[in-house]
């Protein structure tokens, strides 16, 4: 009975213990009202805070009446304290005017695209990148962004992975990291890779799609990432972030952070590590990666050294599916292995082939069947505030790369490592088993600068630029033989060199005539030296010493309807050089590739309340001599790539974000295209009865769409935040059918596909915390099987020709549950 009597009386002032519990909320501008996302909102002596959203909101609740001091401050802007008195729910709205220190935005302000641009672009938010980071790569968590679509060799997210914008591929994004380039100078393409966990050090984003503002490094033919690296903490932190799910994935994270010294000095630092069994057979990954920053303020200086690196060790998985085998045809299996498995080792292959799951198959079975990469960044970043009008950043940036992927070749001829044959006990032996690692190792240094001045109010201009040079090396070893001939483990059997010089200096005016009118013009001339000498995987000779100078004009202007919407609308010329592949890829009897020409036109409308954030926009990319992927390969699985005349993309493309309450969200996008070449010609090998390449047969194909250009990209979802700290979102993804080759074959297709994946996450404080999050990432919630990538390749024989198709399966439904704690 005293038991219940007790129970009773704590459930009857439970109540009034609730009641006793009061928050504090409101929203942290500056001067013109704009919102300060990412403030620092903190009360003095206790571990209760709170960082504001993307309106500039923060909340923090469950405080005991009684006196406190909130610390307001956000970089860049001065730190205020106010006293507060709580026995009710408040609202405390604050205004921080600019500090004298310097801001970081500087540093990226001359490439960056602003809400008055003429240029069609998304900025991701720290916020957003923080959601979403699970431990895949990057293009993963850009996945919802308008118009793209990612692709994994193992499947899942994790290890080699691709990302596409408006249809282009890597090599056609421009990367940079504070403005400094990131693309491979001679692939183009970025490899993702060999920067795991990257997002962990991201403060945001900006997609630009299209040609977008002038930037540094290589050529934006589709779009650009303008990667901007975090910036100093106000106050001291600590974080450890751990993630597990599906095919033993694993992310190990942990950053810690000084604060501002003295108001003056900062210090961060990351070590992360990702291991992942993949999806696919033996695609297997482990990745490595650490970032350290350290940075001084002053009132109008700011230098910071960013110190980066990753490491990957990952079990290739890039030659994809079979067609018979995705299919499970043990017909078109058995057909498929008396075409590619006829060696000494043609029983193990084809057991491989038919006793593999369909889709989790992978050619590969040697144990260290591996690409293995180190890269190391540095980056020395300056920048000066000399007056309210005039202002500069630079950079000084060295990156050093190396590393190989290794490879068992079975009955390989001496003659093609350049080895004699070997005479054992009477009888010529012409060919062995090896193991062969092909290596790069290249440096790329260089600097930018840009110089901005604010004439007027209305009126302000920009100098910018790089010199940026590469040197790279290529070479081949040989470390084991079944037959040793004359070579030894370290011997080159082939060294090829990349001397890339690339130059660039850009002009940008801004003028505003009248007060609802914003103009542009933006002039960037490009000058690249690529020469390529020595030997190559083949041992053909190579010299090519190719000349490129480009002349990008861009032209724009915004017009301001309202406080909430404005329409704007640009022309751009874009020029890009080949790449190194398709000059050492070049097919006997193609011509030699020229450069490519594009003129992009971008107009859209955009609108912004308090609900409602939506941009409508139309685009034409029309290319001259674009490269486009045959859909050819190699014998050692290269991709060929030729010009095309003319041909185009044409689209329109929506983005929104709706608040329908304060518990439920829509985001949406929309990316609708027609992507063609006019005229296309596309080329077979021909061979005779014994196998012998006896020329290229030639088709021609009127108006057929471009490879890998869907014509449909949709996205939604659906957002749900019941109670403070939880939100639920459920994900849609649609891609409509992409041809591999560019003959518009529905044969030579990847299906479309519609996928669906959750999130979930929880943000809660304990006692010693600042914060904890848990969060679950379930993709792929309908167990969609689906690929996203893929190639396909045809050969002629005698009258008949012969269509070898290859698919990257993406993985089933899997998960990946995250928890990280802030100290």
């Amino acid at each position: 009975m005293k038991k219940l009597l007790i129970i009773t009386v704590a459930v009857l002032l439970f109540p009034a213990f609730t009641w006793a519990q009061f928050s504090i909320s409101g929203t942290i501008t500056e001067k013109s009202n704009q919102a300060l996302p990412g403030a620092s909102v903190r009360i003095k002596n206790k571990t209760a805070g709170a960082t504001t959203d993307a309106q500039g909101k923060y909340s923090i609740s469950n405080l005991p009446a009684g006196n406190y001091t909130l610390s307001i401050s956000f970089i860049g802007y001065r730190t205020i304290e106010k006293n507060v008195s709580i026995n009710a729910d408040q609202t405390l709205n604050v205004i921080l005017t600019p500090a004298t220190l310097i801001a970081e935005e500087v540093i990226v302000r001359a490439t960056r695209a602003t809400e008055k641009s003429a240029t069609t672009y998304k900025n991701i938010s720290k916020a957003d990148i923080e959601a979403n980071n699970f431990g895949q790569d990057l293009p993963f968590i850009l996945n919802n962004t308008p118009g793209v679509v990612v692709t994994s060799d193992a499947g899942a997210g994790v290890g080699y992975t691709g990302i596409r914008i408006r249809g282009s591929d890597a090599s056609r994004v421009n990367v940079t990291v504070n403005g400094i380039p990131y693309n491979d100078s001679e692939s183009q393409g970025t490899f993702w890779v060999n920067m795991p966990d990257f997002a962990s050090s991201t403060d945001n984003i900006q997609i630009q799609r299209g040609v977008g503002t002038s930037t540094n490094g290589a050529g934006a033919f589709g779009g650009s990432l303008n990667i901007q690296t975090a910036s100093a903490a106000d106050q001291p932190y600590g974080e450890l972030n751990n993630t597990y799910g599906s095919f033993n994935t694993l992310k190990n994270t942990v950053k810690l952070g000084t604060g501002m010294i003295d108001n003056k000095w900062s210090f961060d630092g990351r070590l992360s590590r990702i291991k992942s069994d993949g999806f696919i057979d033996r695609a297997a990954s482990d990745l490595k990666s650490y970032f350290l920053s350290g940075a001084y303020y002053g009132k109008k200086d700011l230098l910071r050294v960013n110190v980066f690196a990753g490491t990957e060790k990952t079990y290739q998985a890039w030659n994809g599916i079979p067609e018979s085998r995705l299919n499970g045809d043990l017909a078109g299996m058995e057909a498929f292995i008396g075409r590619n498995f006829y060696d000494d080792r043609a029983d193990q292959d084809a057991a491989n082939l038919l006793n593999s799951g369909s889709r989790t198959y992978n050619s590969f079975t040697y144990k260290d069947q591996t690409d293995n990469y180190w890269q190391n960044h540095y980056q020395a970043i300056y920048a000066r505030q000399f007056n309210e009008k005039f202002s500069f950043n630079g950079a000084l940036h060295y990156t050093d790369g190396k590393g190989y992927f290794e490879e068992f070749k079975n009955d390989a001829s001496f003659s093609k490592y350049g080895l004699p044959d070997v005479e054992l006990n009477g009888t010529t032996i012409d060919q062995t088993d090896l193991v062969r690692r092909r290596w790069l190792n290249n440096d790329f240094y260089g600097l930018t600068y840009a110089f901005n001045y604010q004439a007027q109010s209305n009126l302000s201009f920009t100098l910018g630029g790089a010199y940026n040079q590469y040197r790279g090396k290529h070479y081949g070893q040989v470390i084991w033989a079944e037959y040793a001939s004359t070579g030894t483990a370290d011997r080159h059997y082939y060294d090829g060199k990349g001397n890339k010089d690339d130059f660039n200096i850009f002009g940008k005016v801004n003028y505003a005539p009248l007060e609802n009118l914003n103009l542009f013009a933006d002039l960037q001339y490009r000058s690249v030296s690529y020469a390529i000498t020595g030997t190559d995987k083949n041992l053909s000779s190579l010299d090519f010493d190719n000349q490129y100078d480009f002349f990008n004009p861009k032209i724009g202007a915004t017009y301001t309807l309202n406080e909430q919407s404005n329409i704007y609308g640009s022309f751009s010329v874009a020029n890009k050089e080949p790449n190194r592949d398709d000059f050492t890829n070049l097919k006997a009897g193609l011509a030699v590739p020229k450069a490519e020409h594009l003129n992009n036109v971008e107009a859209g409308y955009r609108f912004k309340n308090n609900r409602l954030d939506a941009g409508l926009n139309v685009y034409g990319m029309f290319y001259k001599d674009q490269l486009i992927f045959t859909g050819e390969i190699n014998e050692y699985s290269d991709a060929y790539r030729q010009n095309v005349d003319k041909s185009y993309r044409i689209g329109v493309e929506l983005d929104a974000a709706y608040v329908i309450n304060s518990k439920f969200g829509i985001n949406a996008n929309a990316a609708l295209s027609r992507n063609k070449i006019k005229n296309y010609i596309d080329y077979i090998t021909e061979y005779d009865a014994d196998f012998n390449e006896i020329g290229v047969v030639p088709t021609t194909y009127a108006n057929p769409d471009i490879s890998f250009s869907p014509a449909a990209v949709l996205f939604g979802e659906l957002v749900y935040k019941p109670l403070k700290g939880f939100a639920a979102a459920i994900q849609s993804k649609y891609v409509s059918k992409q041809y591999m080759d560019n003959t518009q074959n529905a044969a030579r297709m990847l299906d479309a596909y519609w996928i669906q994946n959750a999130r979930l996450g929880y943000d809660f404080q304990m006692k010693g915390l600042k914060n904890v999050n848990i969060g679950l990432l379930v993709n792929n919630l309908l167990n969609e099987k689906y690929e996203s990538n893929g190639y396909t390749y045809s050969s002629l024989s005698q009258g008949v020709t012969t269509t070898e198709n290859f698919y990257f399966a993406q993985a089933g439904t899997n998960f990946l549950l995250s928890l990280n704690l802030k100290f």
